[in-house]
C-alpha cells in the first residue's frame, strides 16, 4: 500500500510538473495588486561598458570552482534523478556564468541602522522594486550583482536575497541564501490577507504568580445583583459576538478558499534569508522574507520547502523530505557544515586514506557595495511606497518629500473592500512644530496630535475635534518642563479641568464651571484682552501634606462664586471615617461697605471629626476667611490666564498648520538655506580676506620713512632695499637663535638628569625615565627643525634679494646690481 501511495504521489507530482502555463494561468498567478508590485513594462537594459573586468570574465580559480559544481552537479542528478535540477551557477548581466557563492559580497555600510538585521531588511524591502519571476515554478536563468540590484533599484526575490544576505553577513550575522518553494502569497508580495505589523497588539509579559488566598482575611461582601439579569445580558451578548464572529468567519472561510485555490500550491519558487542563532547574540534560528524585511519561524506554513542554502564560503543542497514543509527540516540548521541531512559541495568528508579534494571559494567577483547618504535617505523607489493589507493601507514617503514632513501613513478600514475608513495614523519628522503622530477617528471625529518633547508650550498631546475655540480641547503637556507642573487641561464651553503633578502645594486637580456667554476683560499685568466667561464654581482637590495634621490638611476646597460661598473638606484622619469641614457664607458685594470682610455670626458652620463642641475661635476663622478671599480671587485671575493660554495654543497650532515649517541639520547644506548662506559668506570672506593678504605691499613700512615719494632717487631705493634685506636678516637670524637657545636648554637639561641618575629612587627613576624620553624626543625635533631653517634662511634671502630686484618701483635704479 505504501509503495502505491508513493507511487500516485510520484505521478501527481510529474502530472503538476509538466502542466504548461497558459496565458489564463498565467492571470491566474500575476493577480497581485498593481500599486503593491509597482513593476513598469518599460525594464531598463543593463548598461555593461563600464562594468569591472571581473565580470565579464573569469579566473582560473572560478573556472576549476565552476568544474567542482558541474561534477557536483553530475553526482546530484545520478543519485536523486527526482529531484530539480539546482540553482548553481547563473548567467550574471554580462552574461557569464558565476557560482551562486560567489555573487555574494560581505559588505558593512555606514550607517547605524543597518548594524542590525532588521534595519537590512528593511532597507533593502524598501529600497528596491519587486519583480516576478518569469516562470514560478522554474528558477531564474540570470543573477546579477548586487551593485547593479541597488543601481537599477528592482529585482526577484533571488536577488533581493543575495543582495540582503550580503549586508547581514558584512554586520556578522551567520546568514545565508535559502532557494525552496513559497505559498503564493509569499511569492507575489500579497499581503491582503494579512495583519498590518502596525496594527499587532505587542505580546503581554505573563504576571507573577498570584498569592495564595488567606483563610483569615474578610469575606466579600454577598452579590446582590440579579443572576437572571446576568444571564440576559451575557445572552444578548453572545449573540452579537456570535454574530460578529460568523461574518468573519465567513470572511476567513473565503480567505482560506482563496488560498487553497492555488494550482501550483507547493511548487512555487522562491528565495529568502536564513539566520542561524549564535553570532550577534540570535537566540533562535529564523528566516527572513526579503520582500517585506519581516521574520518567520522555521516552522512557518508559508514555506513549503528547501532545495539548497548558500553563503560566500559554500554551498549545501537538503537531503530531506520537503513534502511536509520545513517543519522537520530544524535539525540539519543547527548543525555542522557536515550535517548527514545536507550535503555539501566543497567539504566533503572522506575518509584518511583518500586525497583531500577541499577547494576554497573564490573571493567574490562583485564590485564594492557602496549606497550614498542620498539613496539611504531617499530609499523608496520615486519616493514612495504602498503596501496594502487586510483591511488596512500603509504609505511611506522619503523625508522632505512632504511639505508637510509626511512620513508614513496607515488607514484602517471597517471591510476587506476597503470601503468605510475607521481611523488614520500619521507620522511626520523633521517639523519645527514638533509634530510626531496625528491620529484621526473618522467614527468620533476626533484628532490627536502626539508631539515630541520641545514644543514652544511644552505640548505633548492635543485631542480636538476642530481648532475653534468653542469645540473640547484635551490637552497634555510635559509636566517637567512648566513651572506649575500642569500635566493636563480639558476645556470645553461649560468647563475646564485641570491636572498638576509635583507641585509644593499639593494641588493635583483643579475643576472650574462657566456659564454661558461672555465678555471681554484685560489680563492683570499683560496687554491681552480676551473674552473670558463668567466663572461659576472653581473646585481644588490636594494630595494628603503628612507635615500638617489631617484635620488641618485640605483635602477638597469649593468656591461658589455665584453663591458668596466657600466649602471645605479635610482630610481623614486615622481611625476615622468622616472628615473634617468648614463652609463659609459671605455677603454679597453689594452690600459690603468698602473692602472689609466681616465675621457674621452663623455665617460659618464647622464640623470638626472626633469633637461635639463647636470651633469658638472667631479670630482663626476671620483670619482663615480672608485667606481663602484672597485665594479667591488669585484663582480667578489663574483661570482667566488658563483660559488665555488655551487661545494662545489654538491660535499658535492653527499657525503651524497653515504655513508648516520643517529643520534641517547644520550639516545638510542642500536643504538647510540658512546655513548654506552662512558658508557661502564664510567663504567669500575667506577669499577676501586672502586676497587682502596677497595685496599686502612688503615694502610699505619702508616706504613710510621716506615719505611714499611717487618717484624715488637711486639713493632712497638703494637704502630701502638695504633695509628690507636687513630686517629679513635679522628675523631669520632671530629665529634660528631662539630655536639654538631652546636646542641648548633641553641639551643642559638631559646632562643635568643623567648626571644625577644614580641619586634617583626607583619612583623617580620611572618618572626619569618617561621624561628622558619625551625630552630626547624635544631635542630630535629641534635639530632636525634648526638644520631646516639654517638651510632655508639662505634661499629666502635670495629669493628676497631677486624680488627687489624686479620690482618696478626699483628696478630703473638697482637694475642688475
Amino acid at each position: 500500500m505504501e509503495i502505491l501511495e508513493e507511487k500516485e504521489e510520484e505521478a501527481q507530482r510529474e502530472k503538476l510538473k509538466g502542466l504548461t502555463i497558459s496565458d489564463n494561468l498565467q492571470d491566474v498567478d500575476m493577480k497581485v495588486s498593481a500599486k503593491q508590485v509597482c513593476v513598469p513594462s518599460d525594464v531598463p537594459s543593463i548598461d555593461t561598458s563600464q562594468l569591472p573586468s571581473s565580470y565579464k570574465t573569469n579566473s582560473l580559480k572560478e573556472k576549476k570552482l565552476l568544474r567542482v559544481a558541474d561534477h557536483f552537479l553530475w553526482q546530484y542528478t545520478h543519485l536523486c534523478p527526482d529531484r530539480k535540477l539546482l540553482f548553481l551557477h547563473p548567467v550574471n548581466e554580462c552574461g557569464l556564468e558565476k557560482f551562486v557563492s560567489t555573487t555574494v559580497r560581505p559588505t558593512l555600510l555606514p550607517y547605524p541602522e543597518l548594524y542590525q538585521w532588521d534595519g537590512c531588511a528593511s532597507f533593502i524591502s524598501d529600497y528596491l522594486t519587486m519583480e516576478l519571476l518569469k516562470s514560478p515554478i522554474i528558477p531564474p536563468t540570470s543573477l546579477y550583482s548586487p551593485t547593479t540590484i541597488l543601481k537599477y533599484q528592482r529585482g526577484n526575490c533571488f536577488d533581493f536575497s543575495v543582495l540582503l544576505c550580503s549586508m547581514l553577513i558584512g554586520a556578522s550575522y551567520d546568514a545565508y541564501c535559502v532557494h525552496g518553494y513559497a505559498t503564493r502569497e509569499m511569492c507575489t508580495l500579497d499581503t491582503t490577507l494579512e495583519l498590518c505589523p502596525l496594527l499587532r497588539e505587542p505580546q503581554e509579559v505573563p504576571k507573577k504568580g498570584m498569592k495564595k488566598s488567606n483563610k483569615y482575611r474578610v469575606k466579600p461582601p454577598p452579590d446582590m445583583q440579579s443572576k437572571f439579569e446576568l444571564q440576559q445580558e451575557a445572552k444578548n451578548k453572545a449573540e452579537i459576538v456570535a454574530a460578529r464572529e460568523n461574518k468573519e468567519g465567513e470572511e476567513e472561510v473565503m480567505e482560506v478558499e482563496k488560498g487553497k485555490r492555488d494550482p501550483l500550491y507547493g511548487l512555487r519558487v522562491h528565495a529568502w534569508v536564513l539566520v542561524l542563532s549564535g553570532k550577534r547574540d540570535v537566540p533562535k534560528t529564523f528566516f527572513i522574507n526579503p520582500f517585506t524585511g519581516s521574520s518567520h519561524s522555521t516552522t512557518d506554513e508559508h514555506f513549503l520547502g528547501i532545495e539548497s542554502i548558500w553563503n560566500h564560503r559554500n554551498y549545501w543542497v537538503n537531503m530531506q523530505d520537503c513534502r511536509n514543509g520545513c517543519k522537520n527540516q530544524n535539525a540539519s540548521w543547527h548543525s555542522n557544515r557536515s550535517c548527514q541531512k545536507c550535503k555539501s559541495l566543497l567539504l566533503f568528508q572522506r575518509k584518511k586514506e583518500e586525497v583531500d579534494m577541499s577547494f576554497d571559494m573564490p573571493p567574490s567577483w562583485v564590485a564594492p557595495i557602496q549606497i550614498t547618504p542620498r539613496e539611504f535617505e531617499t530609499r523608496y523607489s520615486q519616493g514612495r511606497k504602498v503596501i496594502l493589507y487586510k483591511k488596512a493601507k500603509l504609505e511611506k514617503w522619503a523625508p522632505y518629500l512632504n511639505g508637510n514632513g509626511l512620513m508614513k501613513r496607515l488607514t484602517v478600514y471597517a471591510d476587506l473592500d476597503c470601503a468605510e475608513v475607521v481611523k488614520v495614523k500619521e507620522w511626520f519628522k523633521n517639523r519645527e512644530d514638533m509634530l510626531d503622530m496625528r491620529e484621526m477617528n473618522k467614527q468620533t471625529q476626533l484628532t490627536t496630535d502626539y508631539f515630541s518633547p520641545g514644543h514652544l508650550l511644552s505640548l505633548k498631546a492635543h485631542t480636538y475635534t476642530s481648532l475653534e475655540p468653542e469645540a473640547e480641547h484635551t490637552m497634555e503637556f510635559y509636566s517637567e518642563a512648566r513651572v506649575d507642573g500642569l500635566q493636563k487641561r480639558v476645556k470645553n464651553a461649560k468647563e475646564m479641568t485641570e491636572y498638576f503633578v509635583g507641585r509644593d502645594d499639593f494641588l493635583h486637580v483643579r475643576h472650574t464651571e462657566f456659564h454661558k456667554g461672555g465678555k471681554k476683560i484685560h489680563l492683570a499685568g499683560t496687554r491681552t484682552e480676551i473674552n473670558s466667561q463668567p466663572i461659576v464654581q472653581i473646585k481644588e482637590c490636594f494630595y494628603r501634606n503628612l507635615e500638617k495634621p489631617a484635620d488641618e490638611d485640605i483635602a477638597e476646597c469649593i468656591f461658589l462664586i455665584t453663591e458668596n460661598t466657600i466649602h471645605l473638606t479635610y482630610h481623614l484622619k486615622d481611625k476615622y471615617i468622616t472628615a473634617s469641614k468648614k463652609s463659609f457664607y459671605k455677603e454679597a458685594e453689594s452690600d459690603r461697605k468698602g473692602k472689609e470682610i466681616f465675621m457674621i455670626p452663623g455665617r460659618c458652620i464647622t464640623y470638626q471629626a472626633g469633637s461635639s463642641e463647636k470651633d469658638k475661635n472667631q479670630l482663626h476663622l476671620y483670619k482663615l476667611l480672608q485667606e481663602l478671599t484672597k485665594e479667591e480671587k488669585w484663582l480667578k485671575q489663574q483661570v482667566q490666564q488658563s483660559e488665555a493660554e488655551v487661545l494662545n495654543i489654538l491660535k499658535i497650532r492653527k499657525n503651524e498648520e497653515s504655513a508648516v515649517k520643517l529643520s534641517f541639520s547644520i550639516y545638510d547644506t542642500e536643504r538647510n538655506e540658512k546655513r548654506r548662506q552662512q558658508y557661502e559668506a564664510m567663504v567669500e570672506t575667506s577669499l577676501h580676506k586672502e586676497i587682502r593678504r596677497n595685496d599686502l605691499d612688503y615694502l610699505a613700512p619702508f616706504l613710510i620713512q621716506i615719505g611714499h615719494p611717487e618717484k624715488m632717487t637711486k639713493a632712497q631705493a638703494l637704502c630701502v632695499r638695504d633695509e628690507c634685506l636687513a630686517d629679513l636678516k635679522h628675523r631669520l637670524i632671530d629665529k634660528v637663535n631662539i630655536i639654538q637657545a631652546r636646542f641648548e636648554q633641553l641639551q643642559k637639561m638631559n646632562q643635568w638628569f643623567q648626571k644625577n641618575r644614580n641619586r634617583l629612587s626607583a619612583e623617580e627613576e620611572d618618572d626619569f625615565l618617561t621624561h628622558h624620553s619625551e625630552t630626547m624626543s624635544h631635542i630630535h625635533t629641534l635639530e632636525l627643525r634648526l638644520d631646516r631653517e639654517k638651510q632655508t634662511a639662505t634661499q629666502k634671502y635670495l629669493d628676497l634679494e631677486e624680488k627687489l630686484r624686479k620690482d618696478p618701483r626699483l628696478s630703473e635704479h638697482l637694475g642688475h646690481s
